[in-house]
């Protein structure tokens, strides 16, 4: 069996068994290409490799100054092959298992502050072109802490304005309710109540909330492209995309009192390890706070 063959089986698998998204599949197909360059190139097939090989193949990866997070995910995706394709009996053993990822040093994640945060907002006039649109965008980005695809999967039949509720799909295919703020809440009001109508072509249905001119849902690419274009607009120097907006709703919730517990569940974190960095956000936000008023600071 060829590697592109195994791949096809394998890519199905995550999709239809471990209900994966659709980022993460074109993820592993990014890993698999850069696999299977090294392979070609040393003229060996990927079910007759041995661990050894498999370990010069990660550091080719360091050598061509891959960061230890990048190999890190790239290795993650060859366990998790190399255990599917033992099991289906493919390769005789599974060599990536006795494989440890490299460390990863943790860096905090960048947030904006509220003040930046309420220029960004004030800046867009729904009453301009698109400009609803955009400001409910934006609105629902930091009043709900979506990650990118949620907001550009968000459809209108998972969506109660009245309760302030949307359900959401997010990572491993689990579902999820998520609050939304008044500001939010009026933001998306006046979207679906003016703009979006106009934006609905006869030709094309589509119940996505967030619609593009041509009638259809807004990919993750033009939803990252509004975010900057509208920062770019507000006079927001700050390097501002879709997730920078999630990790200042998490620190912000933390900083005025939030459990640990719910940021958990409203960020859809399976573990709260993954949760615990803003922890850390806060406390550096606490350290500069006291240096730059305290006498002795």
């Amino acid at each position: 069996m060829t590697l592109s063959e195994a791949q096809d089986l394998f890519i199905l698998y995550l999709s239809t068994e471990r209900g994966l998204s659709t980022n993460y599949q074109l993820s592993v197909q990014q890993s698999f290409k850069r696999f299977e360059a090294w392979l070609q190139e040393k003229k060996k097939a990927w079910n007759s490799i041995d661990t050894d090989e498999l370990t010069t193949y990660l550091s080719h990866l360091k050598k061509a100054e891959l960061n230890a997070s990048t190999i890190r995910v790239h290795l993650v995706h060859l366990k998790i092959f190399y255990r599917y394709a033992t099991q289906k009996e493919w390769t005789p053993s599974d060599i990536a298992d006795p494989i440890l990822p490299p460390k990863v040093s943790q860096t905090l994640p960048e947030t904006l502050n509220e003040e930046t945060l309420t220029q960004l907002l004030a800046s867009v006039n729904p009453e301009e072109y698109l400009g609803a649109r955009d400001k409910a965008i934006l609105e629902t980005f930091y009043s709900s802490g979506l990650r990118l695809s949620e907001l550009a999967n968000a459809k209108l039949e998972n969506l109660d304005l009245d309760e302030r509720i949307l359900r959401v799909t997010g990572k491993g295919n689990k579902t999820r309710l998520v609050p939304l703020g008044k500001e939010a809440q009026k933001a998306l009001q006046y979207y679906l109540s003016k703009e979006r109508k106009s934006l609905v072509k006869p030709s094309k249905t589509s119940s996505h909330i967030f619609l593009s001119v041509r009638g259809g849902g807004l990919s993750p690419e033009r939803l990252r492209a509004i975010v900057k274009d509208r920062a770019k607009k507000a006079g927001i120097e700050q390097n501002l995309y879709p997730h920078l907006l999630r990790h200042s709703f998490a620190t912000h919730l933390l900083q005025n009192g939030a459990d640990l517990r719910i940021i958990q569940e409203l960020l859809g974190h399976a573990d709260i390890s993954t949760t615990q960095i803003y922890t850390h956000v806060d406390q550096k936000s606490l350290k500069a706070v006291h240096k730059a008023f305290h006498p002795r600071g």
